[in-house]
């Protein structure tokens, strides 16, 4: 019975390590106490604003989108939330509104050429995007912009559960 035991649990030692080599970026990711610190600063600041809607239209660089409040106050070229974290965390902070089939970057740190990559959308292609349809959080390495970054992604859910956004934190690799 001892060396069966033994066996037993050499076998399950040696599955996990396997699984351990084997595991993806996403676990990898949000193992990270960075991307897992700022995550949850980002969801903290905007739950004490009040509960998460969709509201209307706010324009951001140009580009028509939704308008995203948290309680009373609307998100949309209101960087205060994204900075504030960004302050405490270091990396980059965005709020996403859903506009049609888009997720588009209403409040932003990240950079562009320009400034801020305000009225960018999430790629429709990328990894992330499909974890968010499905209302799952999604943690990983993504090419943003040009840039790979160490990533979280969570959906920001109104009141009956819909995904009406994204909340987003990285680090550029």
């Amino acid at each position: 019975m001892n060396r069966k035991s033994f066996l037993f649990g050499l076998l399950a030692a040696g599955c996990f390590v396997a699984t351990s080599f084997v595991t993806s970026n996403t676990a990898n990711a949000q193992a990270d106490p960075k991307v897992a610190k700022a995550m949850a600063d980002l969801k903290a600041m905007t739950a004490k604003l009040g509960a998460p809607k969709l509201e209307g239209t706010d324009p951001v660089s140009g580009k028509p989108a939704a308008a995203l409040y948290f309680g009373t106050t609307k998100i949309n070229n209101n960087f205060e939330i994204v900075d504030a974290v960004v302050k405490a965390n270091g990396g980059t902070a965005t709020l996403f509104a859903k506009t049609g089939d888009e997720y588009v970057r209403v409040s932003t740190n990240v950079p562009k050429d320009n400034g801020r990559a305000t009225g960018t959308i999430l790629d429709p292609k990328g990894k992330a995007i499909v974890e968010i349809n499905a209302g799952k959080a999604f943690y990983g390495d993504v090419d943003i912009l040009g840039s790979m970054y160490t990533t979280g992604y969570e959906p920001i859910k109104d009141a009956s559960g819909k995904v009406i956004g994204i909340y987003y934190v990285g680090y550029k690799k």
